[in-house]
Formats: C-alpha cells, sequence, structure tokens
C-alpha cells in the first residue's frame, strides 16, 4: 500500500520532506481488530508534533495520522461489531486497557497504557490502518468523509475542552486561536450555549474575520482587552505567550482549557511575565486537556450531525501532506481544517 512514512523526526518548514512517500506491507486484521481503506485523513497539529519530535513515537518509522476515514475491509476474529462494508472513522484513542482506575472511572483518555494512532501505532496517511473494532467509530449517514475527518480530532477535543469550560448560562467563552479547532468549538458553543457570547483571540486578521463569519461576538489579538472579562477561555495555540495573555482577560472564578498536547519552548521566557495577583489569584483555574475517550468522539459526531456542523476543509491529495505540515509549521493564516485525500 502507499503510505507516508516519518523515518526520524525532522522540521517541517516549507520545502522540507520529513514524510516520505513509500510501498509498505498493508496491515493484516488481527484478533479484534479490523482494517480499514483509508478515504481521506485530516492534518492536526499533533501530526506535526509528531513529525518534529515534540510527541516520541516509540519505535520508527511511523505513519501519522489520526483523523481517518474510510469502509471496513477486512475483520479479524471475534469482532461483531463491525462488517465488510462499514464506514469508520479512526481517532487518536487507538487503546486503553479498560480496567485501570481512569478508565473504569470514565476516563480513559489518562489510561497509563493509552495508545495513540499515528504516534504509538501506525496511523491514516496511508491507504490502510488497522484499529481495535471497539476504538472504530461509526460514521453518521448524512456526513461526508470528508466533513467526519476533523471532527475526530479537532472537533472531539474541541467538544471535551467546551464540557470543561463548564458554562452556565450566558458566561462569555474565549477562544485563543482559531485554526481547525477553534473554527469547530465555536459552532459546537453556538449549538450547545446559545446564550453564551463567544470573543475569539487571534493574532491573523483572516482567521479573526472567518470568525465573526461563524458568529463571534467580538474578535481581536491576544493583547487586546475584549469588551468584558471572560469567564472560560480555551487556547488552541501552541506558544505561552497566548497563555499569559488569555490569563489576563479571565474574569473571578474564571476557566483556562488549554487544548495542546505540547508546547513550544521557543517563547518560554513568556512565563515571565506571570503574576499571581493579576493572572491566578481569586480562584482562577487553568486545566490542560489530554486526549480524548470513544464518548467525546461519538458525541462530537453525534452533534455535528444534529447541528448541521460543515467544517471549513482544505483538501489536498495524499502527497502534499508535507506542504499541509509546512502551513501548521510556519502558522500562516489557515482556514478551517486540512484534510489528505487518499
Amino acid at each position: 500500500m502507499r503510505a507516508l512514512q516519518l523515518r526520524r523526526p525532522a522540521p517541517a518548514a516549507p520545502g522540507a520532506t520529513p514524510l516520505e512517500l513509500v510501498d509498505v506491507e498493508a496491515p493484516v486484521a488481527r484478533d479484534g481488530e479490523i482494517v480499514v481503506k483509508v478515504s481521506v485523513c485530516g492534518v492536526c497539529r499533533t501530526d506535526l508534533d509528531v513529525v518534529e519530535g515534540r510527541v516520541v513515537a516509540p519505535r520508527y518509522p511511523v505513519i501519522p495520522g489520526h483523523q481517518a476515514v474510510g469502509r471496513v475491509a477486512t475483520v479479524g476474529n471475534g469482532v461483531t461489531t463491525s462488517h465488510v462494508g462499514d464506514r469508520v472513522g479512526v481517532a487518536w484513542i487507538h487503546w486503553a486497557d479498560g480496567t485501570c482506575r481512569w478508565c473504569r472511572a470514565g476516563l480513559e483518555n489518562l489510561c497509563p497504557k493509552f495508545v495513540s494512532t499515528g504516534a504509538d501505532v501506525n496511523g491514516g496517511y496511508a491507504e490502510f490502518v488497522a484499529v481495535p473494532a471497539a476504538f472504530a467509530h461509526p460514521i453518521p449517514e448524512a456526513m461526508t468523509d470528508v466533513d467526519a475527518a476533523p471532527l475526530l480530532c479537532a472537533g472531539a477535543i474541541g467538544w471535551r475542552s467546551l464540557r470543561l469550560a463548564n458554562l452556565s448560562r450566558g458566561e462569555r467563552l474565549g477562544l485563543v486561536g482559531f485554526g481547525a479547532s477553534g473554527h469547530l468549538v465555536l459552532q459546537l458553543a453556538r449549538h450547545r450555549h446559545p446564550d453564551s457570547p463567544i470573543f475569539v483571540f487571534a493574532r491573523n486578521p483572516e482567521e479573526r474575520a472567518f470568525a465573526r463569519q461563524l458568529g463571534a461576538a467580538w474578535t481581536g489579538d491576544t493583547s487586546e482587552s475584549p469588551p468584558a472579562p471572560v469567564d472560560a477561555i480555551i487556547d488552541t495555540t501552541p506558544a505561552w505567550k497566548p497563555i499569559v495573555d488569555a490569563l489576563g482577560h479571565l474574569e473571578v472564578g474564571g476557566r483556562l482549557i488549554i487544548n495542546a498536547i505540547r508546547k513550544s519552548d521557543a517563547d518560554k521566557a513568556e512565563l515571565l511575565r506571570l503574576d499571581y495577583a493579576r493572572h491566578l489569584w481569586m480562584e482562577r483555574v487553568v486545566r490542560s486537556v489530554a486526549n480524548v475517550t470513544r464518548v467525546d468522539v461519538r458525541e462530537t459526531l453525534a452533534a455535528a450531525a444534529s447541528i448541521p456542523l460543515r467544517p471549513t476543509v482544505q483538501l489536498l491529495p495524499l502527497a502534499d501532506a508535507n506542504v499541509a505540515l509546512a502551513r501548521l509549521h510556519s502558522a500562516a493564516g489557515m482556514r478551517g481544517a486540512m484534510v489528505l485525500k487518499v
């Protein structure tokens, strides 16, 4: 099968080719597994973290990609929930043990044996991908493959972030950064919390304009003051400056939810601006988001189908994955999500 393979971590700057298009043996469905013939695979900032080495794979080469949609090609022994021809999605959560204290509490995203798609095991930048049948997600009929792909991570992690933000009726929500996840969270939040005004902080004027088109009540740079203090802020950026800026915009008792698997060290000195009295006192809360659960993914798909939510997508051929990653690396103005057509 054709696949994009990472032999070793490397920068994904414009013009670089850290991923190599190769022919490799297709996966075989083991007991309890299915093999999916991939139609499309979304491009996520976590893919960039894998490629550039901020997320370290246990072995190389590895095939990235964890927002894959396709149809079941083969079924392993013992599988009764999936059948050949079913349309399913494959997300970041590849497997959790189901027996640890976290899994038993419904927090399989915190499982100490958590296995990730596209880092711990081969992912969806390929013609076929294997996944335990219990961790595959049926795609609603009303949704296209391209629309579904960004929902499997950008949407699902945004859904989890929104839940952790714990908005009450009419509370103000802030979104810091407005890429693939941000543009989905805004639409999910307007559906789930129609009385809550949404303020979007983004450094790129095009992203701010896009946010206003989608219903943001106010937009500005993170250094600008919003019309009122914000009750909950979801950060989706890779940097530290927006974190410190966002804390300065929080209401008393406000919550900052950091939706990022890694933060860059490039601007870590920004943390020296952190002032306890201004940024943290008065019971302000800082909380990170770690991975997703299967429930997060399935609730996101169901909510998106009912709204209905249609992600804004740039579709590229599989061979252009390096181009897509370079756009993320350079933080160029993005509009929605990028999806690879396999």
